[in-house]
C-alpha cells in the first residue's frame, strides 16, 4: 500500500459503483487520501489520485491488509453482499479503523417492521453489526436512487418507450452525488457532529415515474412515450441474477402503493449536512443524458 503523507486515508468499498465513483472524486477534491477497492483495477477508470486496489470481498482472503493505515471506511452492501460487508467490517476493527460510514437504506425504520421488509432486513442487520463493532458510525439511508432510471436506458435508446406497471408511482429520487457528498462530510468530520446519526437522504422533490421520463426527454431532446404494463410483466423484466421473480413482484407492488400514498416525506438532510440544496432530478437527467442517447 502506498504512503499518504499524513492525510486522512479513507477506504471506499464499491468504488466503481454510482455512489462510490462520486465519493472517490469528492474525497480527493477535499484533500483526503483514498484507497478505492474494486474487483478489476485495470477497468476501474477512477481518478489517478486514488490508490485503486484489486479486492474480491466475497473471497476467503484476509481483508485486514486492505484496511491497513485507514482512518475511515465507506461500507456499501452492494459491494459484495451481506457476508462480504460483515467481513470488511470485522477487518476494519482488526486493522484499527476509527470510523465507518454505512450506505444503508431508507427502508430501515428502527421499528419491528424492519424484520419483515426484505430490503430493510438486510440493511438493519448490517446497521446492528456496525453499532456493535465499537467503531464510530454514521448511516446514510438513501433509496429511490435516481440511477434506477438507467434501467430504462436500453428501451429508450431502442424504441423511445418506457414500460412500467405504475407510471403514477411517486418517489423522491436522489442524485448519487448527493449521497456521496453526505457520506464525504461524515467521513471527514472532525467535530463529531455526525457521529451516531442516521440520515434519511432523498432528493429535493417528489415526482411520479412519468414525470421522471419527461425530464429525461427534456434533457435528451428525444420524444419518449410511457406504456403501462401488468405487474407480472414488470416483475419479469426486473428479475435476474440479483433479484428473484417473487422479490421483484413484491417491489413492483410496493411501487404501486405509492400512487395514492407517497411512502416517505422529502428530506432536507442534504442541505443540513452539506450546506447546499440537493440536486434535482432534472439536473440528474442532464448529467446522464448520454446514457439515454
Amino acid at each position: 500500500m502506498t504512503s499518504h503523507e499524513g492525510r486522512s486515508l479513507i477506504v471506499v468499498t464499491g468504488a466503481t459503483g454510482n455512489i462510490g465513483r462520486s465519493l472517490v472524486g469528492r474525497l480527493l477534491a477535499d484533500g483526503a487520501a483514498v484507497r478505492a477497492l474494486t474487483r478489476d483495477p485495470a477497468r476501474a477508470g477512477l481518478p489517478a489520485g486514488a490508490e485503486t486496489v484489486g479486492a474480491d470481498l466475497t473471497g476467503a482472503d484476509d481483508l485486514a491488509p486492505l484496511l491497513a493505515g485507514a482512518d475511515a471506511l465507506f461500507l456499501n452492501l452492494a459491494a459484495g453482499g451481506e457476508q462480504a460487508a460483515t467481513a470488511v467490517l470485522d477487518a476494519a476493527v482488526r486493522a484499527g479503523v476509527r470510523r465507518v460510514v454505512l450506505n444503508s437504506s431508507m427502508a430501515v425504520t428502527d421499528t419491528p417492521a424492519d424484520d419483515t421488509h426484505f430490503i430493510a432486513r438486510l440493511h438493519a442487520g448490517l446497521e446492528r453489526a456496525v453499532r456493535d463493532s465499537g467503531l464510530e458510525w454514521t448511516f446514510v439511508r438513501g433509496g429511490n436512487y435516481a440511477t434506477n432510471a438507467l434501467a430504462w436506458a436500453p428501451s429508450i435508446r431502442e424504441s423511445g418507450v418506457v414500460r412500467e406497471a405504475h407510471p403514477g408511482a411517486q418517489g423522491v429520487p436522489v442524485h448519487e452525488a448527493d449521497l456521496a457528498d453526505v457520506a464525504a462530510v461524515a467521513l471527514l468530520d472532525r467535530s463529531g457532529a455526525h457521529l451516531g446519526k442516521a440520515y434519511v437522504v432523498t432528493g429535493p422533490e417528489r415526482m411520479t415515474l412519468a414525470r421522471q421520463v419527461a425530464e429525461i426527454a427534456a434533457a435528451t431532446g428525444r420524444e419518449i412515450r410511457v406504456e403501462q404494463i401488468s405487474e407480472e410483466e414488470a416483475a419479469e423484466a426486473m428479475s435476474g441474477r440479483y433479484l428473484t421473480r417473487e422479490a421483484a413482484l413484491e417491489l413492483v407492488r410496493m411501487f404501486g402503493r405509492t400512487v395514492d400514498a407517497p411512502p416517505f416525506p422529502v428530506s432536507d438532510a442534504v442541505e443540513r449536512v452539506t450546506g447546499r440544496p440537493g440536486r434535482t432530478f432534472a439536473r440528474w437527467a442532464r448529467d446522464h443524458a448520454a446514457d439515454f442517447s
